[in-house]
């Protein structure tokens, strides 16, 4: 190209390595390009001063994410101070690139998150939210995926549906844990002087087997429970809807119905509701008691030796590992890169973070 001759199209073409029709697509913002070649063109663009750097510079910078999280309403601590962390990182510098919002909506109710997720979907880039397995919320997902919106599930997953991705704990291995660390904790209760178990009933409290999550953590606490209390009689999952009213009522009905009960297993929330039933039948400490979700509530009652062990996910990598994957479907990069597994974490009174 000669010196004198403003550069042209082409000119950019050949110094990319692309075809003309490329860089007309990259120049003028449209899609279907890959990332690294767009970067290319971007690149050799500036190099000949084709447009002004001021304009490129525009198009090298993605285009900001319109993302919402939809997470249940109601009294579950963890849920809430998820919601909080969701909105602490939107406030950071760091998530320039992306508008987030969070919304709260009724929970427990299918045809209530699937008219949430298309409504709030209908503008939104992609959308985050704890699914409720069942037919009304598979299908408003598959539509939102015809519609080209990624869809994140979190803490609880879909069966057969077409979200972009899950982000949570392997559950089936969250309850297995349940179950080692109740077997551990109850064989050395005080009075057990053959160091093994001595019998008597364990019971789970769930917020809703309509949650996969909580299913999933019943049939991975079941699968194991017989290995380490064989003399244990485990009775039916009771549904307390992460309330810690309704939780206290059930617990005081287990502890009436089951004076013989060694182990409670919290499959979902409001542990702080069967921690004060135990406390106020003068059974703290004497049954065994498991729950999930490290909250201010959980805390104070790990302190007083009222729960044993909670199971926790951080929110803060929930939160995160679901951007990077919205961030990753946006620039055509791998679903999955730069995205760590969410870890199991085993919280007792003497290791709180």
């Amino acid at each position: 190209m000669s010196r004198n001759r403003r550069p042209i199209l082409t000119d950019v073409a050949e110094t990319a390595g692309v075809s003309p029709a490329t860089v007309d697509r990259v120049l003028n913002g449209r899609a279907g390009v890959k990332p690294a070649t767009a970067q290319r063109v971007l690149e050799a663009a500036a190099r000949l001063g084709y447009r002004p750097e001021g304009e490129l510079g525009a198009l090298l910078r993605p285009p900001t994410l319109k993302l919402v999280f939809l997470l249940p309403a109601g009294s579950n601590q963890y849920l809430q101070q998820l919601g909080r962390t969701i909105r602490d990182i939107a406030e950071e510098p760091g998530s320039a690139d992306c508008r987030i919002r969070c919304f709260f909506i009724e929970g427990f109710n299918p045809r209530a998150l699937a008219e949430a997720l298309g409504r709030y979907g209908a503008e939104a880039d992609g959308l985050a939210f704890m699914a409720l397995d069942h037919p009304v919320v598979r299908e408003a997902v598959a539509r939102l995926a015809d519609a080209g919106k990624p869809v994140v599930t979190l803490i609880s997953d879909l069966s057969s549906s077409g979200r972009s991705a899950y982000v949570g704990l392997d559950n089936r291995a969250a309850g297995r844990t349940a179950a080692y660390l109740l077997g551990r904790f109850a064989r050395r209760r005080p009075g057990d002087s053959t160091g093994g178990s001595t019998g008597g009933s364990v019971a789970l409290i769930a917020g809703s087997r309509s949650y996969r999550a909580h299913e999933e953590r019943q049939m991975g606490f079941l699968s194991l429970i017989e290995e380490t209390l064989p003399d244990c009689r485990v009775t039916g999952t009771r549904e307390g809807h992460d309330d810690p009213d309704e939780n206290y009522r059930l617990t005081r009905r287990l502890l009436a119905d089951l004076p013989d009960l060694v182990g409670l297993y919290n499959v979902g929330g409001s542990t702080d509701g069967i921690a004060r039933a135990l406390r106020d039948a003068g059974r703290s400490g004497e049954v065994v008691l498991i729950g999930h979700g490290l909250s201010p509530s959980t805390r104070a009652l790990l302190v007083e030796d009222a729960i044993d062990a909670l199971i926790n996910q951080n929110p803060e990598s929930l939160v995160r590992n679901s951007l990077a994957i919205f961030r990753n479907l946006r620039d055509r990069r791998p679903l999955l890169l730069g995205v760590p597994p969410v870890t199991l974490d085993i919280v007792l009174r003497e290791n709180l973070p």
